[in-house]
C-alpha cells in the first residue's frame, strides 16, 4: 500500500512485497527489497537494503547499503544503519548510528548510541548479542562485542568486550564546581565586549 504514491520515489530495481505499507515522502535508491507486511514510515531513505516481513523503518530513518532488517526488527526516527544486520525483534528506536555491526535478536539499542566503527584507516565490526540492552548514549568503540543478555549503562564508552550477562559502566565521575560558570561567563562576556569596541 502506498499511502501517497505521488510523493514516493523508486529506483529501477525497487521491490516491494504484497501488503507492505509505504508512507509519504520515502526515497528508494538502488538495490532495495521490502518484504510483505513491512512498514516504511514517512520521510525515510533506503538504498542497498533489505527489509524483512513485519519490520518497521522510520520515520526519518536512513538505511544505507548492506542494511539487513530481519523479521519484526524496528529502526526508528533519526537512525542510520550501514552494512549491519538487525536480527529478529531487535529495536533501534531513536537517534542512533549502527555501522558495520550485528545486533542480536530482541536486543534494545538506546537513543544516541553510536558504533564507532572507523579508526581513520579501517572499518571495524561491532557485535551486540541477543537480548542485550545498550543504554542511551553508549559509544561502542569497534572492534568490540557485547555478549548475549549483557547491558551497557547510559553514557558508557565501551572499549573492550562485555561478557554475556554482564553490565559495563564507564563514566567519568561528575564534579560540581560551585560558582565556576558564573565567574567564567562574566569573564567571557567582558572579553567579548572588549573585542567589540
Amino acid at each position: 500500500t502506498l499511502v501517497a504514491p505521488e510523493t514516493v520515489f523508486f529506483a529501477f530495481d525497487t521491490w516491494i512485497g504484497r501488503d507492505a505499507v509505504v508512507e509519504p515522502n520515502v526515497v528508494f535508491g538502488p538495490g532495495v527489497t521490502v518484504e510483505s507486511g513491512a512498514r516504511i514510515r514517512a520521510l525515510s531513505h533506503l538504498e542497498g537494503a533489505h527489509v524483512s516481513r513485519d519490520a518497521v523503518v522510520g520515520p526519518y530513518a536512513r538505511l544505507r547499503p548492506g542494511a539487513e532488517l530481519a523479521e519484526g526488527a524496528k529502526v526508528g526516527n533519526f537512525v542510520e544503519i550501514k552494512n549491519a544486520e538487525i536480527a529478529p525483534g531487535a529495536k533501534v528506536n531513536h537517534l542512533t548510528y549502527i555501522g558495520d555491526a550485528f545486533v542480536g535478536a530482541e536486543a534494545n539499542i538506546g537513543a544516541g548510541t553510536i558504533t564507532c566503527n572507523y579508526d581513520g584507516v579501517f572499518k571495524h565490526h561491532t557485535h551486540i548479542g541477543a537480548n542485550s540492552f545498550v543504554g542511551s548514549n553508549t559509544m561502542l568503540v569497534a572492534p568490540v562485542t557485547v555478549g548475549d543478555g549483557a547491558m551497557t549503562a547510559t553514557g558508557t564508552v565501551v572499549t573492550r568486550d562485555v561478557p554475556p550477562g554482564a553490565m559495563a559502566v564507564g563514566r567519568v565521575r561528575m564534579e560540581v564546581k560551585e560558582g565556576f560558570w558564573t565567574r567564567m561567563y562574566e569573564k567571557l562576556k567582558a572579553k567579548k565586549l572588549k573585542q567589540q569596541k
